[in-house]
């Protein structure tokens, strides 16, 4: 086999193809959207300090060990995931990529420009907002169908794996995560449990509403969330 074509089969073999599939400039303007949304979500349930997202439990505590920001640590721990799709032969998609760094540069610069939430009730709505707006922002990134998430294709490939369901191997990376992030610092509260029952309904209204026209199967099958 020559060379052009050994690059051709390992392209294929790590990348979902096609990358960008039509209608590209509403696919594009959709994931975008959806990330930075959902990157302002995660801010505010870290603003409203009543407990963050699971995965940023762990990258508050990262945070706070290693004088990072919220945000690099994000996109550092998304990388270190990817490592691990080699083994689970997991492919990577445009929205991968995308996902691991706007996500994490979305909830740094959110941060940056949200006012301090100081009252008990400003608090409650922020986690009310920042909940809503990440199920919604999830519908809307998942919908546009250009790969996975990082740590849904480590959840993806394990669930493969080990034959676990893929809820069984979510709920075991989560328990994981929340446990490790709260030992290195980070905030954990009823807003993790609210964002952990809620995520999933939320997504699951916003996705028929914003799924574009199927892909690639593989790549239409990629996408469930961060």
């Amino acid at each position: 086999m020559s060379t052009p074509a050994r690059t051709a089969v390992l392209v294929r073999r790590l990348f979902l193809h096609p990358l960008l599939p039509p209608p590209r400039a509403r696919r594009l303007v959709q994931l975008y959207a959806g990330l930075c949304a959902f990157g302002l979500g995660c801010a505010l349930l870290i603003a409203s300090r009543l407990g963050a997202m699971p995965w940023d439990v762990l990258h508050q505590g990262l945070a706070q060990r290693t004088g990072l920001s919220v945000g690099a640590c994000s996109i550092l721990t998304a990388g270190a995931v990817m490592l691990l799709w080699a083994p689970l032969r997991q492919r990577v998609g445009l929205g991968t990529v995308s996902n691991a760094v706007v996500v994490g540069l979305a909830v740094d610069a959110s941060l940056w420009l949200l006012p301090e939430v100081e009252s008990l009730a400003a608090r409650w709505i922020a986690l009310a907002a920042g909940t809503v707006l990440t199920g919604l922002a999830t519908g809307c990134y998942i919908g546009a169908r250009l790969g996975p998430g990082p740590r849904d294709g480590l959840m993806v490939g394990l669930a493969e794996r080990t034959r676990l369901s893929v809820r069984t191997a979510r709920t075991g990376i989560e328990v994981a995560v929340v446990v490790a992030g709260a030992l290195l610092g980070g905030t954990v509260g009823i807003g993790t449990l609210l964002f952990a029952v809620a995520i999933g309904p939320l997504a699951q209204l916003a996705l028929p509403l914003l799924r574009v026209g199927p892909a690639d199967p593989a790549a239409a099958q990629a996408g469930t969330s961060r």
